[in-house]
């Protein structure tokens, strides 16, 4: 097998492309014999050593990826050799094979494309736990979603529309914006042309969106807070612009409004049983074309480096997969 190995986690550059042993699988776990992986944000933290999750050295990066399982090991009854899973195990993506836990793998049902299923779990998981459990979004309120060209941006679009709400979606060029609008979104912010605030005050009639989806932090986290409706709820997802926002306190209490932690990954492991009810209606959606992960482009898992360049950029609209 091929992976790319970080040994030193200092930076996209210093990840090469090497010859591994292909390995056998313990107990409870599956070797997969990878078709795709996605590239998420996390991706790169990881191998600049800012990551939450610091595995052991040394690692191969990819924490969401799709294929056929090739062999079982001891105690899996569930999964059999030949069958098409998706899995978000943290690492080992980035490469011809890895072995993953059996219980992280998500069977695939027929005509659930390893492109699509690589891209999948995370920005969808992310999305609908953050909206629905943690926001409790009801059908008729409105949700701001910034950063929403992104993938965890589009999976909440289209959730939020499949749960019957109003979605504003903010985007930093047109072109970004008018993808949001292809997906669901009914009304687009372009951060680079409108008056932030106002527009939002405009496309609410002064209330203010019932729920703010904020997988970006940074500059606007304060003054989308300050446009929220009374009794908000604004998810905290992430910090992809880098900086992590302060908030001054009083704004909580002025809008009765609450500030809500989003940690899909602490909620799958301890809330399993709620988590695989979610990925099931997960599922069903995209069986039914409610939900489509929209996809950037593939490139070649060697072009990895490229990609995470790409990445960096802020051009992406969707999702980067690397296929072999």
């Amino acid at each position: 097998m091929h992976a790319w190995l970080c040994e030193n986690p200092i930076g996209v550059d210093a990840l090469t492309w090497k010859s591994l042993p292909t390995p056998e699988p313990k107990s409870g776990e599956v070797r997969i014999r990878i078709e795709a992986a996605s590239l998420n944000f996390p991706d790169l933290l990881i191998v600049q050593n800012k990551y939450q999750m610091k595995p052991p050295l040394p690692f191969v990066p990819g924490s969401e990826y799709a294929g056929v399982i090739e062999a079982v090991g001891e105690g899996v009854i569930h999964l059999q050799v030949g069958q098409a899973v998706a899995c978000l195990s943290g690492t080992g993506g980035f490469g011809t094979h890895t072995l993953a836990p059996a219980k992280l793998c998500m069977p695939l049902p027929a005509g659930f494309g390893s492109v699509d299923a690589a891209a999948f779990i995370m920005t969808y998981a992310t999305s609908h736990h953050a909206l629905l459990d943690r926001g409790q979004l009801k059908a008729g309120e409105t949700v701001l979603v910034l950063g929403a060209a992104g993938g965890v941006g589009t999976a909440a679009i289209q959730i939020a529309k499949a749960s019957g709400a109003k979605v504003i979606a903010a985007a930093s060029t047109q072109e970004k914006c008018n993808l949001c609008t292809a997906q669901g979104a009914d009304a687009t912010i372009n951060y680079s042309q409108d008056n932030f605030r106002e527009r939002i005050k405009e496309l609410t009639e002064g209330k203010g969106p019932d729920v703010i989806y904020d997988p970006v932090g940074g500059e606007y986290a304060e003054p989308a807070f300050r446009s929220i409706a009374w009794r908000g709820r604004y998810l905290v997802v992430g910090f992809a612009a880098g900086p992590i926002p302060a908030l001054p306190w009083n704004l909580a209490l002025l809008k009765g409004a609450s500030i809500v932690g989003v940690f899909w990954g602490d909620f799958s492991r301890r809330e399993s049983a709620a988590n695989a009810a979610m990925m099931q209606e997960l599922a069903q959606w995209y069986g039914q074309g409610k939900i489509k992960p929209v996809i950037h482009k593939t490139m070649p898992m060697a072009e990895l480096k490229q990609a995470y360049a790409e990445m960096g950029s802020r051009g992406v609209m969707g999702k980067l997969v690397m296929v072999n």
